[in-house]
């Protein structure tokens, strides 16, 4: 089914626009008074992610009222250690904990290499998605970065430090490849299966990526993300790596056609790191959004003119804060759009 609105695709493939496009991480719940009507008649998070017809409906929403140029499928990261056989929970107002966690090999030989009908729930939501889309926007599919997953299967949960995780990679190192490993391929699985359901493009996430320091990330993270980029040839790919400002060199030599920034990355300064041939996406401060309608438009006409009118996704530096005002949003959907209209 062709696209509509390709502005996306169009810009990933460092065509000339006729203005840069815009959508937002975490745009899909949370903010949305309609989401929360949806997400407030279940039993939980959980049980919203893992209905096909209601993850699509609310994947739909920011796309109705926001009006941004791309759907992203509501999901969790976390659908991967459970399709590997540890399994979390969604604990209101303190997020995912996992019951059991990893400490040895006799833990990683209960897993399993996940495949993609390991999680059909939300291969189906994909695909309930593309139908109900109807060709409006290009739907996003993504899913954690290899490190970022295998943090929380250590740690059980959130962490500010992530200390546990952090220690194994330091104390057994062989065995945390060979979860590392586990992870990826289950990954490199799961989207497959959710760029054949209908996703346009996918994104990895790697939340945890700053609290690693360089020489570690570059032996436990990157090559891992280098391995998923490898093996999705058929779309395009993001990377996302929060904090994680010494590898904006080195995504740029890796198989990935957008690099997500941080709203603390300069752009210039990315921008050489990462080099011309990729595009950028990003940056703005999401408490910029708390601010009034004039401190928004300024930043974001700042955020425009610095990047540029090519090879630029419009984005926020990470997730939309929960408590966001939906207006401020809409606002900022819409000055990206009036401003770089007229650039």
């Amino acid at each position: 089914m062709p696209l509509k609105n390709d502005l996306l695709l169009r810009t990933i493939n460092g065509e000339k626009t006729e203005r840069t496009p815009v959508w937002l991480m975490r745009q899909a719940g949370r903010i949305l008074p309609e989401y929360r009507a949806v997400r407030n008649s279940l039993s939980g998070f959980k049980e919203l992610v893992e209905t096909p017809e209601l993850a699509a409906e609310v994947t739909i929403q920011p796309v109705d009222i926001l009006g941004v140029d791309a759907a992203i499928i509501f999901s969790d990261i976390l659908v991967i250690p459970e399709a590997m056989g540890l399994q979390y929970e969604m604990v209101e107002k303190r997020g995912p904990h996992f019951p059991e966690t990893i400490k040895s090999a006799a833990d990683i030989k209960k897993l399993k290499v996940a495949e993609a009908s390991d999680v059909q729930y939300t291969i189906d939501a994909i695909k309930v998605t593309k139908k109900e889309l109807d060709g409006r926007v290009p739907l996003i599919g993504f899913a954690g970065a290899p490190w970022t997953i295998f943090a929380y299967m250590i740690e059980g949960g959130g962490s500010k430090t992530f200390s546990k995780a952090r220690a194994m990679l330091y104390t057994e190192p062989e065995l945390s490849h060979q979860l590392l490993q586990m992870i990826t391929t289950s990954t490199i699985n799961y989207l497959k299966g959710q760029v054949e359901a209908g996703a346009d493009l996918v994104q990895i996430f790697d939340s945890w990526a700053g609290i690693l320091s360089p020489t570690q990330y570059e032996k436990f993270s990157l090559p891992y993300i280098k391995q998923i980029c490898d093996a999705i040839s058929e779309v395009p790919k993001t990377v996302f790596a929060k904090d994680a400002y010494f590898a904006r060199g080195w995504f740029g030599n890796i198989n990935c056609n957008t690099v997500g920034l941080d709203w603390c990355m300069d752009i210039a300064e990315s921008r050489a790191l990462v080099g011309e041939n990729k595009t950028l996406q990003g940056n703005l401060d999401p408490c910029v959004l708390y601010g009034s309608e004039a401190s928004i438009k300024e930043a974001t006409e700042s955020m425009l003119k610095q990047f540029g009118p090519t090879r630029h996704i419009a984005n926020l530096g990470h997730g939309v804060y929960p408590d966001t005002d939906p207006g401020k949003v809409k606002f900022f959907v819409d000055m990206v759009k009036e401003l770089s209209a007229n650039r």
